[in-house]
């Protein structure tokens, strides 16, 4: 039997405020560069289109992307038809030495799954939960994790080269109101903070993503100084693992299905 991704939803009261304050923030960033900054000093030229265009493609893949890590199912370990008992254990009894057991969950768990306490789950080779997609990053939605990261971190050094740009350049087209010239300052100002504060987060929490992949171990294996689970193996391949099969250009793409790990069945029968 094989498995399907489960649309998922957790009511976890952080969780929700994270993605409320993630959508403020990439709404108003929207708002800020289309009225305070295109419209305000590129109202005459073809490159206030052009910048209106391109970020504007920036914010749907974010919001995409997001949207396919916080809905998707994180690779959760489905529960069997009857749980464990614990009182019938003795050693000898996993179904293999890879194979553990999640007291919690009450049932035999596959290999790098891990419970998560939030979403009261076992989930397979699960990273850590992340509260700004409301959801747990593991082996089904890393991919579009990873996607939103990026283009966060592509829209925040967009947002201050077109806020830099915005005020070194002369516009003698401009407002001449002192009003306007405030309030283009002040939205400036709150649009560069954000920026610079969203984006050194994404890139951190980038790179640690991508050298968790890279050295194929989960921050959760960081944690219990458990190291590399399996032999050395070669980059890319530890990359197609959570990006999928198809050509490297489309890993930036959120349209397409998130890969499935076919080299264990994941089915439990206990």
């Amino acid at each position: 039997k094989k498995d399907v991704n489960m649309p998922v939803f957790r009511g976890d009261p952080c969780g929700i405020t994270c993605l409320i304050l993630t959508y403020a923030a990439i709404f108003y960033a929207d708002y800020v560069v289309i009225n305070w900054i295109v419209l305000q000093t590129m109202f005459n030229s073809l490159w206030g289109v052009l910048h209106v265009l391109l970020f504007n493609i920036l914010v749907f893949l974010t919001l995409m992307a997001h949207v396919r890590a916080v809905f998707s199912d994180p690779g959760i370990v489905p529960l069997p038809q009857s749980r464990l008992d614990f009182s019938d254990m003795h050693s000898g009894g996993e179904k293999s030495d890879d194979w553990t057991v999640c007291a919690r969950c009450e049932m035999y768990r596959p290999p790098r799954a891990h419970h998560c306490r939030i979403c009261q789950r076992c989930i397979r080779r699960m990273d850590h939960h992340c509260p700004w997609i409301n959801n747990c990053v593991g082996e089904w939605n890393q991919k579009y994790f990873l996607q939103f990261l990026m283009f966060v971190g592509l829209m925040s050094i967009y947002a201050m080269s077109l806020v830099a740009y915005s005020w070194i350049k002369a516009c003698p087209e401009c407002s001449k109101d002192m009003m306007v010239k405030q309030g283009r300052l002040l939205h400036s100002v709150i649009l560069s903070m954000e920026s610079i504060l969203f984006g050194l987060f994404v890139i951190a929490i980038m790179w640690d993503q991508m050298q968790a992949i890279l050295t194929d171990e989960t921050a959760v294996e960081q944690v219990k100084c458990q190291g590399p689970y399996r032999a050395r193996r070669p980059k890319m391949a530890l990359l197609r693992e959570v990006c999928g099969r198809s050509r490297p250009i489309l890993w930036i793409f959120p349209c397409t299905s998130a890969p499935v790990n076919t080299e264990a069945s994941y089915n439990l029968t206990v």
